[in-house]
């Protein structure tokens, strides 16, 4: 007997085991063989004027100029009391530089929605979208700095009150003289809430937790891409967990995902990045994974092969590389690679590591990858932006 009980568990391990690998092929195993890329770092690329500088650098992204925009968490603070908040603006800043690193301009000075930088990405057209995490807003400029669209609202300064009429005198329900709100027939029976008795009412179900609410209410955005129609698509990251898909006017048009572990669960979508086909990549970093989804903001796959994903970007043209970076959280040093992929999962290598130096990385925050041999990372720890030239992979590492 004892034998057959020790078969049959060691039956059950191989088919668990079995099953374990299934479903990590079926979304995306690790790679035990990655390619180290070489590449150097261009020193001092950005020129700032006398007396400005770089804070956190959340957000860079170029045109097809060349030009560099960079989204810092710099500036001076303006806080007002109102009410019984206080509203603050100015906590960000928006430079563009040339393609050779000069100083250019500044965009949005003073503006409303500058509070807590996150990223900058230019669309196709050369608009420029920011988004704001504090501020709850993704704002689109056009090339000349001008605002076009916001999506999204931010918080007012003061606590602004609903209407709500008074409520009815105590034994209003129901005939005069019946019994008191509560305590008719039909009333609620048991716990608080609960349906109970003819006309009774089911309790309300309970929040989906990050779900959000269909609109234009964000709780803390993460990012934003486009496809070839125009559609925005915005991962709504830190009290939500989910996408959000907009029509090119920023009409509403769905959302998909909530609080989670499974496909099309989130935990903390970091970062969003799409491809010429539409399809959706999500830096699903509380849960050391990228996601992805079709244009309909279907599951599609997932890709568990890269560590902690912070920041996904896809690459333009005819032959497109997903770039993902395993960045290490503020205050330690742990990791910090980036991850340079094909679109389906597959790594063709890996560069760079944690650290203060050239060539390393302190929290990298946003990948420009326009040129997917010279790109750009945005660094909160080390308060900078590094222009990385890549060359061609070498012998892999285990």
């Amino acid at each position: 007997m004892k034998r057959i009980l020790t078969l049959s568990f060691a039956a059950l391990l191989i088919l668990a085991a079995g099953h374990a690998i299934s479903a990590q092929q079926q979304f995306g195993g690790a790679q035990l063989a990655v390619p180290e890329i070489p590449f150097d770092s261009v020193p001092n690329f950005l020129k700032l004027p006398d007396k400005m500088y770089l804070g956190e650098v959340p957000g860079v992204a170029t045109n097809s100029k060349g030009h560099v925009f960079v989204y810092t968490r710099t500036g001076t603070m303006t806080a007002t009391l109102g009410g019984s908040r206080v509203f603050t603006h100015d906590g960000s800043r928006l430079f563009e530089f040339d393609e050779k690193g000069a100083y250019v301009r500044e965009i949005g000075v003073g503006i409303y929605g500058f509070l807590f930088a996150h990223v900058v990405r230019i669309d196709p057209q050369d608009n420029i979208w920011v988004v704001d995490e504090a501020a709850n807003l993704v704002m689109k400029f056009d090339p000349n700095g001008r605002i076009l669209m916001t999506i999204g609202r931010k918080p007012e300064s003061i606590n602004v009150r609903n209407y709500e009429p008074p409520a009815p005198p105590a034994g209003a329900a129901g005939r005069a003289g019946g019994a008191p709100a509560g305590e008719g027939r039909g009333a609620a029976a048991g716990p608080a809430g609960a349906g109970g008795g003819r006309g009774g009412q089911q309790a309300a179900a309970p929040p989906v937790v990050g779900a959000g609410v269909a609109g234009e209410s964000f709780n803390r955005p993460t990012d934003v891409g486009w496809d070839a129609q125009g559609n925005v698509f915005v991962s709504d990251g830190y009290g939500n967990s989910r996408v959000v898909k907009y029509d090119k006017n920023g009409v509403f048009l769905k959302m998909a995902g909530h609080r989670g572990s499974g496909p099309l669960e989130f935990n903390t979508p970091h970062g969003l990045a799409m491809d010429a086909q539409g399809n959706v990549y999500i830096a699903d970093r509380g849960n050391n994974r990228v996601q992805v989804l079709d244009n309909e903001l279907n599951f599609k796959t997932q890709y568990l092969n890269v560590g902690t994903p912070w920041t996904v970007c896809v690459s333009p043209g005819p032959h497109q590389y997903l770039f993902s970076s395993n960045s290490n959280a503020i205050g330690n040093f742990d990791n910090g690679e980036i991850y340079k992929m094909e679109l389906d999962g597959k790594i063709v290598g890996r560069f760079g590591e944690g650290g203060k130096q050239m060539k390393q990385f302190g929290s990298v925050h946003e990948i420009d990858c326009r040129d997917p041999n010279g790109i750009l990372v945005g660094e909160l720890t080390n308060w900078r932006v590094q222009k990385l030239m890549l060359k061609a992979p070498t012998s892999s590492t285990q």
